[in-house]
């Protein structure tokens, strides 16, 4: 199996935890007629919590394969929620430090700056999807109709602007519902977790963020980074694990076999 293959984990089968689902509760009836309500009541928040609490774990593989680490000695640098203000400090960060990395972006956001898409891609970094309004707030939540649409909508603004269509794909805020699996396999998405993690994208502490993803930086790590954060530490943040990356020897490159 080449690299290319490993790496590339598109959906085979979105609709999988469906006879899941209907077994559970059909579980849940027979406990609840043989043993009574009160045990019958545990199973029904236990079936229900087998089933929710993935959507919040980043990594998990229940509603659809991830990518949470790459083969190899080095390190994939993923950058969330643009293109903004900051993106031109961003490249230029990594232009100094010979760092490559994966922008992912946002639809609305690409279609208002695509300037700045051109500009990363001319750089030599990736792009890729992450949604098109970032929904944060209630993402976990969109039904089959409109997480279609999030996920299309984006792809559909970046392939005009780069001339092709991602192949990466990254839930907002890593939270990845039943329904996330079928757009993936449409537009043969891979979803992208991450081994290494600050919390940069809400009000923070530089130095505290750096030492959260430095504690985790290895061969192969896949570090999860943002731009454009009100709190205005971003840049310092990159910069702070560049260096990191430095001092350790290791190299910030996209994935081999990637476009």
């Amino acid at each position: 199996m080449t690299v290319t293959q490993t790496l590339h984990r598109i959906p085979a089968r979105p609709w999988r935890w469906v006879p899941w689902l209907v077994a559970s509760q059909l579980l849940v009836v027979l406990v609840w007629w043989q043993l009574g309500w009160a045990w019958g009541l545990v199973a029904l928040l236990a079936s229900h919590a087998l089933f929710v609490v993935p959507v919040f774990l980043p990594n998990s593989r229940f509603y659809a394969p991830v990518l949470s680490r790459v083969p190899g000695a080095a390190v994939w640098l993923t950058i969330d929620d643009g293109p903004s203000e900051e993106t031109p400090a961003v490249l230029d960060l990594l232009d100094r430090y010979g760092a490559k990395a994966t922008f992912f972006m946002v639809g609305e956001r690409a279609a208002a700056r695509p300037e700045l898409v051109r500009e990363v891609l001319r750089r030599g970094h990736g792009v890729a999807n992450h949604s098109q309004s970032h929904p944060q707030a209630r993402f976990w939540a969109l039904g089959p109709g409109e997480m279609a649409r999030e996920i299309t909508a984006c792809q559909q603004v970046l392939a005009d602007i780069a001339g092709t269509p991602p192949r990466w794909y990254r839930s907002v805020v890593g939270m990845t519902n039943p329904f996330v699996a079928a757009a993936l396999k449409r537009h043969q998405l891979t979803r992208v977790g991450w081994s290494a993690r600050g919390f940069d994208g809400v009000g923070c502490e530089p130095q505290r963020v750096v030492q959260r993803i430095a504690r985790n930086l290895g061969p192969g790590a896949i570090v999860l980074l943002h731009e454009g954060a009100a709190h205005g530490h971003n840049l310092a943040i990159i910069e702070g694990v560049l260096q990191q990356l430095r001092a350790k020897g290791l190299q910030a490159r996209l994935p081999q076999g990637t476009a």
